[in-house]
């Protein structure tokens, strides 16, 4: 048995529960995949994207619905080491990819902006939905996590001053027709790094030259890390603050909140009190 079919098969076998099972709940629970769907699969180098392709593979091969998938790394300018490493990941797990050039890192740094990721993040997703509509894709599937869902929520909360999740999918604003889907929202970071390890897998983590801590090591001055001990060390206390912070997403009572908002526009509690 080659490499990449033992891969599939902890998919499939040792890691049902926790990874296969929660990919095709949030699939059919979110309705994220249908019939015909042409999804440009986006891969970044690291550990969920290249997770999430093997996912959507096995779902081609095995699921009911028909739809086709196009592989697709993003090289915004990474360092040659880094997407050698991207390339062989890709060869050793048998998913056949199609690497774009673009320019985003060059023209970040030259821009000198106080806001680089936030420049960076809006130019990555305009060549990626430029991409996909070049591909005659209708969908693009990101590898966001259970992890990232929550994490961004306390985010929004701590530092943009609004209850703000990450939704399983959404329609594009700026391109008619297109949707991003996100089909690992329920499958946990925790499980992710198992099966890394299971298989003895070394992926990318950061990539980005305006980090310190590029390739395999992780920024450990970020927002997003900062959150990310604060839940770990809060479910030391209650081992389903994760779960909880979840479900609150999608358990929010309006008849308790001081206002709401919509299409940008707000509503307070007042508005309907009298």
């Amino acid at each position: 048995m080659e490499k990449y079919q033992e891969i599939e098969r902890s998919i499939i076998k040792k890691f049902r529960k926790d990874i296969w099972s929660r990919f095709m709940k949030a699939v059919s629970d979110y309705k994220l995949i249908r019939e015909n769907d042409r999804i440009m699969v986006c891969i970044s180098g690291g550990k969920d994207s290249f997770l999430l392709a093997k996912c959507i593979q096995e779902l081609i091969r095995h699921g009911k619905v028909k739809f086709t998938a196009h592989y697709v790394v993003m090289n915004p300018g990474y360092s040659a080491e880094n997407l050698e490493i991207i390339k062989n990941n890709a060869k050793l797990l048998n998913i056949p990819i199609e690497i774009y050039e673009t320019n985003i890192y060059d023209t970040v740094y030259k821009l000198n902006s106080k806001s680089a990721c936030y420049l960076c993040a809006r130019m990555r997703r305009g060549y990626l939905y430029s991409k996909a509509k070049e591909l005659g894709c209708n969908k693009i599937a990101l590898g966001h996590h259970f992890n990232d869902v929550i994490e961004t929520s306390l985010l929004s909360m701590f530092y943009g001053s609004e209850v703000k999740t990450m939704l399983p999918k959404l329609h594009s604003e700026n391109y008619e027709g297109l949707e991003l889907i996100r089909p690992l929202y329920l499958v946990k970071e925790e499980a992710i790094l198992a099966f890394k390890k299971y298989n003895e897998l070394n992926f990318i983590n950061c990539a980005c030259r305006f980090t310190e801590n590029c390739a395999i090591n992780g920024d450990s001055t970020s927002k997003r890390l900062e959150i990310k001990n604060l839940i770990k060390s809060l479910k030391k206390i209650n081992p389903e603050m994760d779960n909880n912070i979840f479900k609150a997403l999608d358990n929010i009572n309006l008849n308790c909140v001081l206002g709401t908002k919509k299409n940008g526009e707000y509503h307070s509690f007042l508005d309907d009190y009298e």
